[in-house]
């Protein structure tokens, strides 16, 4: 039964227990959003510019049927919902984080000699090894 135990692992690995939830939630959460905006941004644009709806556009050629006009209206419906997705979710998102930073103290300063993150009270890089006064002494007055 090795086979089994090692299928067992790769089953109930973190990764894949991860992936599993977030293209479940991912699914919900794209539904959500395609139905926030089929019920409340499809009927504002047609109130503005009539029904975004282009299905009915086909080129033929011959025999072929070309339906470009599905095409459109997918893709115009990926454009609005994205809109929808970056100023309702992500936006709103990136400043109550970038608020939750301001309101947490600084603990970190760049390093003048090679610019990587230290600590406010280090004396020496562990980067370039410069030595350095701590940002928590006061500068000494060149007489």
């Amino acid at each position: 039964m090795p086979a089994m135990s090692g299928f067992r692992k790769f089953i109930l690995r973190g990764n894949l227990v991860d992936l599993a939830v977030a293209v479940v939630i991912g699914t919900q959460f794209s539904n959500l959003v395609k139905q926030f905006v089929d019920s409340f941004i499809s009927p504002l644009l047609a109130l503005v510019g009539g029904q975004p709806d282009f299905t009915g556009l086909v080129l033929k050629v011959g025999k072929a049927k070309f339906t470009y006009g599905a095409f459109l209206t997918e893709a115009l419906s990926f454009l609005i919902s994205a809109a929808v997705v970056y100023f309702v979710i992500v936006l709103p998102v990136a400043r109550l984080l970038q608020l939750f930073d301001r309101k947490n103290a600084e603990t970190e300063r760049e390093c003048p000699e090679c610019t990587m993150k230290i600590p406010l009270a280090a004396r020496r890089c562990p980067e370039c090894t410069a030595v350095i006064r701590p940002a928590t002494e006061r500068p000494q007055p060149a007489f």
